[in-house]
């Protein structure tokens, strides 16, 4: 169903909307953050913080494509609660509602009464149709069903780089380390059989500055990966002859050293999950190395299935090497997300396993193999 697609990258454009007005309201902005505690907090942070905007953006998505596609409803998952904690200190659940006025009363709810044109703001980008006259999109049938799929958001990724809002982090060959370029939209579908993913949409809310008005642009990306079908809004990066990776500074120094080996160049560091995967779709990278289990299916899936129609993936690390050491020829095996691990809400969706993101695989086997010593002597600090 060719609107499947489309209603994707519209909701990533109202979410990127919502998102833009909440950086622009900095008084505004203040209000939103809340502290992730328990079975929702990430463990690489010693703070990590939900958002207004977090939760507004998934709750948008939900309604939005379950408005339009009914048998979708159930099968829209997302990052976070939609419990947020309101000015005197109880708890609202945040939804959309059926008209603006009601949206900016609950959400009056959270901010304070004093907020009462911050509320509206919101409600009625939440409450505005999305145009996209976006001529090559419309043409594009990704024959795949919505009845067949489920959704994972993650309606900002890098959530402290937005609460950061550092705009004037320079970037090193191509690849910003950090500041808001990295907050990104991920919206994407996988098939609710296999796990596979199928369609992707990356949606980058602060992407440039108009130089005349100064207000953020943004701009978006998308995949098909269906059957035999591979279409995308990208072209296959050229492939180098010795891949550079992309890694997050947590990363161990064995790690960092091995892949520096590569031939590549020294690796590059940058912030967000999401956007790390992006610039390996967008060839500033070869590949995405993490060594830890601190990414989710939120985090990957729509990339996911962006890199797979440019030719490529995403692997568990440690499945990949336990593959090598066995003696295996075929590829492995790639992520999916439809099966929960054992553990709390956030655990049970981890990719335990690390990852390697990738659209050559060349640069794949080259990573596996620069990393199968370090992994045989259990030198990978998070597997």
């Amino acid at each position: 169903m060719a609107g499947l697609l489309a209603a994707l990258v519209a909701v990533s454009q109202k979410a990127a909307e919502v998102a833009r007005l909440c950086r622009a309201e900095e008084p505004l902005f203040r209000l939103l953050v809340a502290e992730k505690t328990g079975p929702d907090r990430n463990a690489r942070f010693l703070r990590d913080f939900k958002t207004l905007a977090d939760v507004l953006i998934q709750e948008v998505i939900k309604h939005d494509l379950g408005t339009q596609f009914p048998e979708l409803r159930g099968h829209i998952h997302g990052e976070e609660s939609n419990e947020f904690r309101d000015a005197e200190g109880g708890t609202v659940t945040v939804r959309v509602c059926a008209t603006p006025g009601d949206t900016a009363a609950l959400l009056l709810a959270v901010l304070g009464p004093e907020q009462t044109r911050a509320a509206e703001l919101l409600a009625e980008t939440v409450h505005r149709e999305v145009t996209l006259g976006d001529t090559e999109l419309a043409g594009i049938d990704a024959g795949v069903s919505p009845g067949d799929v489920g959704i994972w958001i993650d309606p900002i990724d890098s959530t402290n780089e937005f609460i950061g809002g550092r705009e004037d982090v320079a970037a090193v060959d191509g690849v910003a380390p950090g500041g808001l370029r990295s907050a990104l939209v991920l919206v994407g579908a996988f098939e609710r059989r296999t796990g596979v993913p199928v369609l992707g949409v990356i949606n980058e809310p602060f992407f440039q500055r108009d130089p005349q008005t100064r207000r953020w642009q943004g701009r978006y990306h998308w995949g098909v990966a269906h059957g035999d079908t591979r279409l995308c809004s990208l072209s296959p990066p050229a492939a180098r002859p010795c891949p550079r990776v992309v890694l997050s500074r947590a990363e161990g120094a064995a790690v960092r050293g091995a892949l520096g080996s590569l031939g590549g160049g020294p690796p590059l560091f940058a912030a967000g999950a999401g956007y790390k995967l992006l610039c390996v779709a967008l060839g500033l990278a070869d590949a995405f190395v993490l060594s830890q289990a601190t990414t989710f299916a939120w985090d990957s899936c729509a990339p996911h299935a962006i890199l797979r129609a440019l030719g490529g993936g995403v692997v568990a690390l440690e499945g990949a090497l336990r593959a090598q050491r066995a003696g295996g020829s075929g590829d492995p095996p790639e992520l999916v997300y439809h099966r929960p691990q054992p553990g709390e809400r956030a655990e049970r969706w981890a990719n335990s396993e690390g990852l390697v993101a990738f659209v050559h695989p060349q640069h794949l086997r080259a990573v596996l193999a620069a990393l199968g010593e370090l992994g045989e002597l259990g030198e990978l600090p998070g597997l």
